[in-house]
């Protein structure tokens, strides 16, 4: 269903003492490199809010639907979705858009997931490159 993330970005950010739900949603982004860069509209960061407000999550919501919550374009939405989707934390189904494992706690297992896959397959390439340099542990 939901293929790994291409680029996964985590940053180590001081969580915000408050406890609003504005706050913790912008730390929580933010630490995931979401909405960042060029997205001064915060798009991608409304596009997942829109989302973990239309629950159940099995629905899904279309770009349209979302285009039109956000006030946006279609196109807009899209090249938010492409890159939320290569950032592992959406993706889509038949015309739908989903928050990859349903909820944010899920999302994160995901992630965490993804990043073990990676580190692994650069563990065996590293034992690899020693290899051919002679290096042994």
């Amino acid at each position: 269903m939901a293929s790994m993330a291409r680029q996964i970005i985590v940053k180590r950010i001081e969580r915000p003492r408050g406890k609003g739900e504005h706050e913790d949603l912008q730390w929580f982004f933010t630490s995931l490199g979401i909405g960042e860069g060029r997205d001064v509209d915060q798009v991608a960061k409304r596009i997942l809010v829109t989302l973990l407000e239309h629950q159940p999550p099995e629905d899904g919501l279309s770009v349209e639907s979302i285009a039109r919550d956000l006030d946006v374009s279609n196109a807009r939405v899209n090249h938010h979705i492409r890159n939320l989707v290569d950032a592992g934390v959406v993706y889509r189904h038949r015309r739908l858009i989903y928050i990859r494992g349903n909820s944010l706690v899920s999302m994160v297992q995901e992630l965490r997931k993804d990043a073990l896959r990676v580190l692994d397959d650069l563990e065996a390439a590293a034992a690899e490159i020693d290899a051919l340099f002679g290096i042994t542990e």
